[in-house]
């Protein structure tokens, strides 16, 4: 793949929001309330960062995107408008029926094809200033986990955990994955590979959700080398929240390194002061990581475990000049510090990567 030489400046980002609530409509309701304090900094800070294509992650879906368009209007307010918004129906929350964790009873959370109280709870929406092709957008979230020969769902005993028919039903994407291309100013194609996986814990000895995360993970780099049909020719972005720190907290590391380290994809390391001063001043909150705390992307210092990580990802084709990147993780002190601490305000932090796309 050859580039040309001439090249405008893309930034591209993406955040783990938080911005679930735990009925339907509820979001779009404080949305339009104005009155939250977290809406009312995830409006400050996109404003802020104002990158051209943003993956918001987290984020409840409806089915007109009534939240995501009242979210846009705000942002326009606020001088950072995006035109177009693109959204698929999530599995989180995606009832099954069936006994998807095996305590026994149905209609719970985790008896959902992703976890979620109600259909399309903690979700995804993509916000762009470029047009989107929707027409060839390529879903891969409604793809069987026992199907993929690739896959590895949890056995306990020699059986399908939790049941040969809950395993059978299981999706592998807890949210979802999506390839969406973006037409860049040449008329070119960027496309925008976008998953949120779920949480490597919170399951038993069967380790359903870390092999779960694992493997949707991984879903990407079976994709890029050809395992799902032909990989786009055009240049990629992997963006999203992958759960999943390369050297600390609980999980299978080797599938965010196998990621970061495919032969198509580059890593920028994008990187903060916040970051790394909070794992100083925050009294041992990376105490025993082997990773540097500039990278990470989450503050859990207010728990003893895990500390803070490393989850949130831009990883940008190596045909693409990275330019610059970030953690929006402002120190203390700072003008915007406000932005990221305080009850109610997201714990993870927006994630940027500045691209030169063909102009």
């Amino acid at each position: 793949m050859v580039l040309p030489a001439a090249a405008e400046p893309l930034r591209v980002a993406t955040w783990h929001v938080e911005m679930q609530r735990r009925g339907p409509g509820l979001l779009l309701r404080d949305i339009l309330a104005g009155e939250d304090p977290d809406v009312a900094a995830v409006v400050d800070v996109i404003a802020h960062v104002s990158p051209d294509i943003l993956l918001l992650t987290g984020f409840d879906w409806d089915l007109k995107l009534a939240a995501a368009r009242a979210l846009e209007t705000r942002l326009a307010t606020a001088g950072a408008g995006y035109p177009h918004l693109f959204a698929l129906p999530s599995n989180a929350g995606l009832a099954t029926g069936l006994d998807m964790d095996g305590d026994g009873r149905t209609g719970g959370p985790r008896d959902a094809q992703g976890y979620g109280w109600f259909a399309g709870q903690g979700a995804m929406v993509l916000l762009s200033r470029l047009p989107i092709d929707s027409v060839k957008v390529r879903d891969f979230s409604d793809l069987l986990w026992a199907d993929l020969a690739w896959g590895r769902p949890p056995m306990v005993d020699g059986q399908p955990f939790p049941s040969p028919q809950a395993q059978a039903a299981l999706r592998l994407s807890s949210t979802g994955h999506w390839d969406v291309p973006v037409i860049l100013p040449d008329g070119g194609r960027l496309h925008l590979l976008c998953f949120a996986a779920t949480t490597p814990v919170f399951d038993g000895p069967e380790d359903a959700n870390g092999l779960r995360n694992h493997d949707e993970i991984a879903l990407w780099s079976v994709y890029l080398d050809g395992g799902l049909g032909p990989p786009p020719e055009d240049a990629v972005v992997v963006m999203g929240n992958a759960n999943l720190d390369t050297s600390d907290g609980e999980g299978r590391q080797t599938a965010i390194r196998d990621l970061i380290g495919h032969a198509r994809l580059q890593d920028p390391r994008p990187h903060s002061a916040g970051g790394t001063e909070a794992a100083v001043a925050q009294g041992g909150a990376n105490t025993g990581h082997a990773g540097d705390p500039a990278l990470d992307t989450a503050d859990w210092s207010d728990d003893p475990a895990p500390g803070n990580l490393r989850v949130s990802y831009v990883l940008p084709d190596r045909a693409l000049t990275v330019t610059d990147a970030g953690v929006f993780w402002p120190v203390a002190g700072a003008p915007l510090r406000p932005l990221v601490e305080g009850e109610g305000l997201p714990r993870h932090r927006l994630v940027w990567v500045d691209l030169d796309v063909p102009g």
